[in-house]
Order: structure tokens, then sequence, then C-alpha cells
């Protein structure tokens, strides 16, 4: 099936208890941002770039309002995502923590590659850190074999080369995409390429936070929308089947700095999927 034939789910996910709450109003406002991107383009009477995805993109939200709901957050989860891959739908994942995507890790398989954009690794144990699933600690929950993960972007100063081994095919830092983007890019482009199917993860924690402040746990020294965009570029040519994107606060925003850059991205993604033609 061809790029135009293939519809798109915006789920959006709100989920963000046992670690960052406030960060499922996050994924609501992501998912108002993109409810109000296909009005606009629907009530768009010139051609425009949009017309690419123009009745292909359709959204369905979730809420966790009720003990129901809540206890029954990953099956929920593990369901939608399991629905939407089986269909052969593109996906976009609009998490609250980041916690929110782990049943889209348990439903991808060993055959897909995710490129996870994240200044944290999320497999701390540390003493001040509940042994129990947590957003901090959920790739170490899962109820499948997760699939093979590469990191962009950390600034972990604390956990040792072979704990990272033992959990990631590879992890770039933010230094060294600093230090040699066109390389990374180059090497993440490959992987993508030689991969079955692709799935990005952005944490917004991955930039640096004066470019995307709305977040929990923000880092410094973070690659910049630019140097991300550019890596994300190389990791599209491949068979990227979904995108998620978790951990936006919009209370934590200053300006609406962090929704413009997110927003952009969600759009741009529409883009690289329907543009080209590409079987």
């Amino acid at each position: 099936m061809s790029i135009e034939g293939r519809k798109t789910s915006v789920i959006v996910f709100p989920f963000d208890l046992f670690g960052n709450a406030g960060t499922g109003a996050g994924a609501e406002r992501l998912g108002d941002f993109v409810g109000e991107l296909l009005d606009d383009n629907r009530h768009e009477t010139r051609s425009t770039r949009c017309d690419a995805y123009r009745g292909r993109v359709k959204v369905k939200e979730f809420a966790f309002d009720t003990l129901k709901a809540v206890q029954s957050w990953r099956h929920i989860g593990r369901q939608t995502a399991r629905q939407c891959l089986k269909s052969g739908e593109r996906v976009i994942w609009l998490g609250g923590n980041h916690l929110s995507v782990l049943p889209v890790y348990e439903e991808l398989g060993t055959d897909t590659l995710v490129f996870q954009f994240d200044a944290h690794f999320d497999i701390y144990q540390l003493h001040d850190v509940t042994p129990n699933l947590a957003n901090g600690n959920f790739l170490l929950h899962a109820e499948t074999t997760l699939p093979p993960i590469v990191n962009v972007g950390h600034r972990d100063l604390f956990l040792t080369p072979a704990e990272i081994r033992d959990n990631f095919v590879a992890a770039y830092s933010s230094l060294d995409i600093a230090n040699d983007i066109e390389r990374f890019a180059k090497e993440i482009r490959k992987r993508s390429m030689g991969a079955k199917r692709v799935w990005i993860d952005i944490d917004a924690d991955v930039f640096d936070p004066a470019n995307v402040p709305a977040v929990h746990h923000p880092l410094p020294f973070g690659p910049s929308p630019l140097l991300v965009l550019k890596l994300l570029d190389a990791a599209f040519a491949g068979n990227v089947v979904g995108v998620s994107v978790s951990e936006f606060d919009p209370w934590r925003d200053t300006n609406d700095a962090g929704l413009n850059v997110l927003g952009w991205l969600i759009e741009w993604v529409l883009l690289r999927w329907y543009e080209g033609g590409e079987e």
C-alpha cells in the first residue's frame, strides 16, 4: 500500500500517573493542536501542502478520569496500539508522561527499531526510586520482549556503559551529536534503512530546555530543535510506522515555546509521510 493510501491515527493518551502529573494536560493540548490544524485545513479553499494528508488523519482521544479507566490503562494502551499496527495505519501517539508509551513498546515486537529521543534512559534503579513500575524505570517492567532501542540525545552522567549496553543497541549523547552531527545522522539513516520498520519516540526533554522549557526534569546542554530535526529526517529514511511524543507539560511552558516546537514537528511528520509518494 502506498503512503498516500494509508490512514494516520492520532492517539491522545493522557496517562500521567506514577510520575510527572500535568503531562496528561500536555497530551490533550497537543491533541487540540492537531484538531485545530485539521479543522483549519478543512476550511482552506486554495491548494496547500496540507492537501497531501487531507482526509487521511483521524484523532482518537482517551480519558483517565475514572477508576476503571486508570486500572485498565495498560490494557487499553496495548489494545489500541495493536489495532493500529495490525491495520497498517500510521500512528502519532500523544502521551502524558513517558510511561504512557510503554504499551506501544510492548506491542511493537523485536522486528521494530525504536529511535528514542530522550535526555534520560528510563532504566534507573536508584536508592530514592521505587522498584515498582514508574516513569523513570518503565523499560525494566515490560511484559514482552522490548524492541531494539537506540537512544538519541541523552545527557546521563550516572549509569555505567555496561548498564547502557544491556538495554540499548546504541546511545548517542548530546555531546556526541554536537561534535559530529553528520556522522550520527548518517549512522541513524543506515540503521533505519536496515530495519523492517521503525518507531520514533520523542520525550520532550530531549531538547535543550532553552528551546523546550515545558518538562519536569530538564537537563542542560541538550540538542537544539534544528539538530533534532536533522536526526529525525535521517530516521525517516526507513519505514517509520509511528511517532510518539510525551512529557510535555503546558503549565511549565514559556510563551508556548514548547507547544510551538512539538506542534510544528507533528505537522512536519504528517508531511514527511504523505508528500513524496514512496511505497
